[in-house]
């Protein structure tokens, strides 16, 4: 039974005796393997070497602090509005005495987090604080995370460490 009538009738023509015997297939695969055996490696070799990102490269996220330590958040919550993916979360509090020397503003970020499974890397919180206190490095990638547990990452993981601070080309 035919359902149409555009069928092909197809003709597979005879193997000359060199495709039956494979010989000019196996050399050209051979001549390939050779030319590709000789050239450079593309791989790296990761723990070992680094591959430069590259400056627009949005990788782990950084709270930077002022030049005398204090925070730069104000706990705004721009750039909570602001992500798309709705992975920034912030509770503010008013700071107390005595803590003038840790926090510029009046009110700071008690509990600043950003779930990483969430996050798609957009860089909008960074374009959205007012304050520059929010940073994704370019230098720097997530760490790899092996429970739930770890995928928030809170202050602890975000605000930088004085001794390693986070500069990029063309800043003071």
């Amino acid at each position: 039974m035919k359902l149409s009538n555009k069928t092909k009738v197809l003709e597979q023509e005879e193997l000359t005796l060199a495709e039956r015997i494979y010989l000019p297939a196996i050399a050209g695969g051979m001549l390939t393997t050779l030319k590709h055996f000789f050239q450079k490696p593309v791989t790296i070799r990761y723990p070992e070497q680094k591959r430069y990102l590259g400056p627009v490269y949005r990788g782990h996220h950084i709270l930077k602090r002022d030049e005398n330590g204090a925070e730069r958040c104000t706990a705004c919550g721009l750039c909570a509005v602001a992500c798309p993916a709705e992975a920034i979360s912030m509770v503010a509090e008013e700071r107390k005495k005595g803590e003038e020397n840790l926090y510029r503003e009046e009110k700071y970020a008690k509990v600043y987090e950003i779930n990483m499974l969430r996050c798609i890397f957009c860089g909008l919180c960074e374009e959205a604080c007012p304050k520059q206190a929010i940073f994704l490095r370019h230098d720097k990638m997530v760490p790899v995370f092996n429970d739930r547990n770890e995928v928030i990452f809170g202050k602890d993981k975000l605000v930088e460490k004085m001794d390693d601070r986070y500069l990029r080309d063309g800043w003071k």
